[in-house]
This record gives C-alpha cells, structure tokens and sequence, in this order.
C-alpha cells in the first residue's frame, strides 16, 4: 500500500468516523428509545450497526481495496471524537432545526390540501344532501297536498250516495232495521273475542318458547 493510498485511507476513516456519530445521533433522535420495546430497539441496532459496517467496507474497498489495518480503527475513533468534540452540538441544533422546519411544512401542506380539496368535498356532499332532503320534502308536500285534494273530491262525489243510503235505509222496515243492526253488533263481537283468543295463544306461544 502506498503512502498515498494509506493518506486517502486515513481520510477516509476519520470521514468515516463523523459520519457514525451523524449517524448514532440522527438514529437516536428518531428512534426514541424509552418509547420503543427492547425487541424493537434491538432489532433496529443491529440493522444500523449492520449498514454501517458495510458502508465502511465499502469505503475501504474504493480507497485500498478493502484491505483492514490497526490504524484503520484508529482513524475512524479519531473522526467519532473530533465530531463530538467539535460537531455534535451545531449538527444537532441544524438537525433540530430541518426536523421543525418538516414538520411546519408538512402541516403547512396538511392545510392546503384540507382547504383546496376535503371542504370542497364536503361541503359538495352536504349541498347535495340539503338538495335531496329538500326535493324529498317538496315532493311529500305535493303528495299530500294531492290526497287532500283527491279526498275531498271523493266526498264530494259520494255525498249524492250517502244521501241516497241513508233515504233507503228509512225506507227499509224497522223489523229488518232492528235484525241487521242486532246481527253487525254480533259479528262485531264475534271478531272481538276471535282477536282475544289469538292474543292468548301468541303469548302461551312466546312463554313456552321461553322455556
């Protein structure tokens, strides 16, 4: 290995080690750990420690052809401590800063979209609502309005037959009068006391299928 080689490589790990600490603080920023199960946080630390290790070999593979040496680990644990002697704190106020700024836009774009598309919806399908009820509502009044109108006609027209009606009944015999008054009066009876039995056998009915 060159000494050109070995001075590219040594770049790169101290790159390598600010790029971990970017990286362990912009995790531990979004993961939130006290919030998370210990299986969760597991599984999450060991795929971030898994792409790091591959994103470091990589790097080595472009710069030396990934050949691993002790200062190696030396470089990059140089890099984690000048980042966080000298980085942490500005990273993670402009990281504070572009996560506020995402958030003021996302909602910015909540609202935007709210006012451009859901109350036109909705006020869409409440006007349609109010277009029906109201139809509904006239078409009811003008049927009503229609029966009202068709009632009093027929009483109209059936005022001459009930006259008639009742001449002809004056003119039937007080004897025949008497018996068809006496037999409607039964009949009415009669279906009184069918209706009675009926409500009794329905409830010894509902009581045995309780049982």
């Amino acid at each position: 290995m060159t000494l050109t080689t070995q001075f590219y490589t040594m770049l790169a790990m101290v790159g390598m080690g600010g790029w971990i600490g970017v990286a362990l603080d912009t995790y531990g920023r979004f993961l939130k750990r006290p919030l998370r199960a210990r299986w969760v946080i597991f599984i999450n630390d060991f795929m971030f420690w898994v792409v790091q290790g591959l994103i470091l070999f990589y790097l080595l593979l472009l710069v030396n052809e990934g050949e691993l040496r002790i200062y190696i680990f030396l470089a990059v644990l140089c890099g984690y401590a000048a980042y966080q002697s000298l980085l942490k704190g500005i990273y993670i106020r402009v990281l504070e800063r572009l996560i506020q700024t995402s958030l003021s836009i996302y909602r910015f774009m909540l609202k935007v979209c709210h006012i451009l598309f859901v109350k036109p919806i909705v006020g869409l399908v409440q006007l349609i609502i109010v277009v029906i009820l109201g139809t509904l509502n006239f078409l009811w009044r003008i049927t009503k309005w229609a029966f009202q109108i068709l009632y009093s006609l027929v009483k109209i027209l059936l005022a001459p037959v009930r006259f008639l009606v009742r001449i002809l009944w004056k003119l039937v015999p007080f004897t025949i009068r008497n018996f068809l008054t006496k037999n409607i009066v039964r009949l009415a009876g009669f279906s009184k006391k069918i209706k009675n039995i009926a409500s009794k056998i329905k409830a010894w009915w509902l009581r045995i299928k309780k049982k």
